[in-house]
Order: structure tokens, then sequence, then C-alpha cells
């Protein structure tokens, strides 16, 4: 993918001249005749006379003058001010020329931006919202098991009818969206040893707990910088020992993931 664009002059908002324009201009300055430059641009001999009369108009002066018949025959040049809008407007359109090129180098980048932003203008009742490409997808009969891979190289697995995987057609490389509310969000402080039927376990760090009357948000920071949120009672908050910096592990259900494209 990349970048284009064009640059034009505007006077009082009616379009003076832009790259085609100057180029007549700069045909005439060359040439000495309207219809020479009209042929060496592709315009027609009316067409260049139409856009010259437009210029003139917004210029406030005349562009061209006409000079005299005499033994070689009259001709057209550009005034003293026709002159001047050309060579600023070749600065102008090579400054631009620059600047494009350079945005256009960077396309690819504004892409996951422009990606980011309308990501981050989603609404949603979930509290959590992870955002991935799809790392695999097993087909069941009635589930598909689709494995989402996040950027800090975590994964987070979603059971979704195999209905639902076809419209949102989610295979390998997909761009997609793991909804997740807090309330299916189980915290874990010592996993070592354990087992869980929960297919999902993301480890990381406490990075925030707040506490209410009965329950708690308990906020665990993850590598590659997202963060899972989970509502526990408090008291199992405080028997947990929850707190900024101790390492924790978020669980939760394969079939509590919502996907989204």
């Amino acid at each position: 993918m990349a970048l284009q664009g064009n640059v034009w002059m505007t006077v009082d908002g009616q379009k003076l001249g832009g790259r085609e324009r100057m180029d007549l201009l700069a045909a005439i300055g060359e040439h000495g005749s309207i219809t020479a430059a009209a042929k060496a641009v592709g315009l027609s001999y009316k067409g260049a006379w139409d856009a010259i009369e437009a210029m003139n108009n917004l210029a406030g002066e005349a562009l061209l003058e006409r000079l005299a018949g005499g033994k070689g025959g009259g001709g057209t040049r550009l005034t003293a001010r026709g002159q001047q809008l050309v060579k600023n407007f070749a600065q102008i359109d090579e400054a631009h020329r620059r600047f494009v090129a350079a945005l256009s180098s960077q396309s690819h980048a504004l892409a996951d931006d422009l990606l980011m932003i309308r990501n981050i203008t989603m609404k949603t009742s979930a509290r959590n919202q992870f955002s991935g490409k799809v790392a695999s997808v097993q087909q069941g009969v009635v589930n598909d098991e689709v494995t989402l891979g996040l950027a800090g190289g975590q994964q987070i697995v979603a059971t979704i009818t195999r209905d639902s995987s076809e419209s949102l057609a989610l295979a390998p490389g997909v761009s997609a969206w793991a909804l997740i509310k807090a309330s299916s969000v189980i915290v874990v402080t010592e996993p070592e040893g354990a087992r869980f039927s929960a297919r999902n376990q993301l480890s990381g760090t406490v990075s925030r707990v707040q506490e209410g009357a009965v329950n708690t948000e308990v906020s665990i920071a993850l590598a590659g910088g997202a963060t899972i949120a989970a509502i526990v009672t408090r008291e199992s908050a405080i028997a947990l020992e929850l707190t900024v910096g101790k390492p924790a592990t978020a669980i939760f259900k394969a079939s509590a993931v919502i996907l989204g494209t």
C-alpha cells in the first residue's frame, strides 16, 4: 500500500491551479505558444484557454502576455507574475511530494494506528477487550475452538459455534477481538501443581486493586502491555493477599470468550 496526494492553490475557495494548470503555464513559457503548450500537456486549445482565463481572473492580474507579430510572427509568454507562480508552485509541489513519500513510508504503521483508534472507540459492556490474530481454528461438528494470539505472545482460546466461526470468516491470520467479562475471570495466586478445567490461564502481575464494600476489582498486567481485569469478592481478595506487584494468574473458560471481527 502506498499513499498519493495532489496539492493545488485556491483564492477565496476557488481553485487557482494545481499541477496540470501549472504544467500548462510552464509549457507556455517553454514553447512561447498556447497551441504548442496545449498539445504538450494533452489539452485542447479551448481547454487551455479556459484554464488560462480562469487563472487570470483569480490571480487578479495577467499571467500571460501577447507578443506583437513581426517577421517571425507573434507569440505568447509568461508575465513576471506568471513566471513567479510557476516557480513557487514547483517548490511547493516538490515539498509536498517529499512529505507524501515520507508519510507513505510509514503507511503500515499508520494503518496499525488507525486500526487501534477504531478499536479503542468500540463500546461494549465487557470489561476485558483484547485484539490479536487468529492462530488456529479447530473445527468440530457443532463448535469450533479458535485460538487468538495476543501481542505479548500469550493466547486466548474461545469455543464458539461453527456457524459463528463461518459467519466471522475466522481463519489463521485474521484480525479479531476477544471479549471477556470481568465476572467470568478467576484469580489464582499459587497455580503451581494445581489443575484447572478452564482452558485459558494468563499469568502476570497485579497492577491495581480497587476495593469495594462487597467486591474488589483486580487488574493483572500481562506481557506485551495488555491488562486483564477480574471481579472477586472482597473476602477472596483479602484471603489471596492481592496487592500490587504480586504474581497472579487469570483463569477463564473458553466458553466465556466472545469473539468479534
